[in-house]
């Protein structure tokens, strides 16, 4: 077990997610990494979870392979008890758990509930059928009509398994066609759960760009 200590930035406030298709396809394969492994899913991770601690509403953050069943790299709920946007940084103590080359964190804090991860499964599971974001899905079927998404897909009684609110967004590396993972959000608004993986997986892709 290894020990870390983060510093909680300033906030950062969440672009404005688009909502034209050809703007969101756009923005999910504008990323590719130039690699992908439990370090990098780890990075994502991290970057998405310190981001989020900034924000008032608890959040959870997945990010698994599109296996099946899953393979979680990542797994965390981010919320700080009694911090606000307008509060000084903080710096904050985590227990990273490494398990030979996949590295896992599991972090607990009050704020969540099972629901949120019943949300991550239905995003998760939307993303590998569909082969894009829940928030593409979410403008495809007029701003997240169920039932015609249902119909539309003769999804059935399945229907219930998939959810088409942002927040599911598909990974990708370069020189390949199909998403290799699922990074989600759940917790904020739709929009936002998308637009601020998008935003840090552009980030880390950036990073990982100047380190090479």
């Amino acid at each position: 077990m290894a020990t870390q200590d983060l510093t909680i930035p300033a906030h950062k406030p969440i672009g404005e997610a688009p909502r034209d298709l050809d703007a969101v396809a756009a923005q999910e394969t504008g990323s590719p990494f130039p690699y992908w492994n439990a370090t990098t899913a780890f990075q994502l991770g991290i970057a998405l979870r310190t981001r989020l601690l900034t924000f008032d509403k608890p959040t959870v953050i997945h990010i698994s392979t599109v296996s099946t069943p899953a393979h979680v790299l990542f797994h965390s709920v981010s919320f700080l008890p009694g911090y606000s946007q307008s509060s000084h940084p903080k710096a904050v103590h985590f227990f990273f758990i490494c398990n030979g080359i996949d590295m896992k964190l599991q972090v607990t804090h009050s704020g969540t509930t099972l629901d949120n991860d019943f949300w991550v499964s239905r995003k998760r599971n939307a993303v590998i059928r569909f082969g894009c974001s829940t928030w593409q899905l979410h403008n495809k079927f007029n701003g997240g009509d169920e039932e015609l998404f249902a119909k539309k897909m003769g999804l059935g009684e399945s229907a219930k398994e998939y959810a088409i609110h942002g927040g599911g967004v598909p990974v990708y590396v370069k020189g390949c066609d199909t998403p290799v993972a699922v990074a989600v959000v759940s917790g904020l608004k739709q929009w936002d759960d998308h637009q601020v993986v998008v935003e840090e997986i552009e980030g880390v892709v950036k990073g990982l760009g100047r380190s090479g």
